[in-house]
């Protein structure tokens, strides 16, 4: 396993656990931020929700290499609805370029877990 790909995985992992657990437990400023989008909290808890799966998921890809490149992808996927999201809200570059080097690093471990 390359160094590269333990790296991107461990930081991915260390973003998008907490994350995702702060919006499972409604933090007032990300479900502020995440309505303003148009979700509900409840929509907002499942985002969280797949935060915490693909970060878990890129962990238990140390162990299992196709989970590992399952949950990349997928965090791909969140992250392009994400960049999607913040431009139908007209957002500008600092809200939206978070997301596409953060889907970047998710399809490099995606393309790392492959070789």
């Amino acid at each position: 396993m390359a160094v590269t790909h333990v790296v991107l995985s461990v930081l991915l992992a260390a973003i998008f656990a907490p994350l995702g657990v702060a919006k499972i437990l409604r933090q007032p400023s990300l479900v502020s931020r995440t309505e303003r989008l148009g979700f509900s909290v409840r929509e907002i808890q499942g985002i969280g929700a797949l935060e915490v799966a693909g970060a878990t998921g890129l962990v238990a890809g140390f162990f299992w290499r196709p989970i590992g490149i399952a949950a990349a992808i997928g965090l791909v996927a969140l992250l392009i609805g994400a960049a999607v999201s913040h431009l139908r809200a007209g957002d500008g570059a600092k809200e939206v370029v978070p997301s596409i080097w953060l889907a970047l690093a998710s399809a490099a471990v995606a393309v790392l877990g492959l070789t």
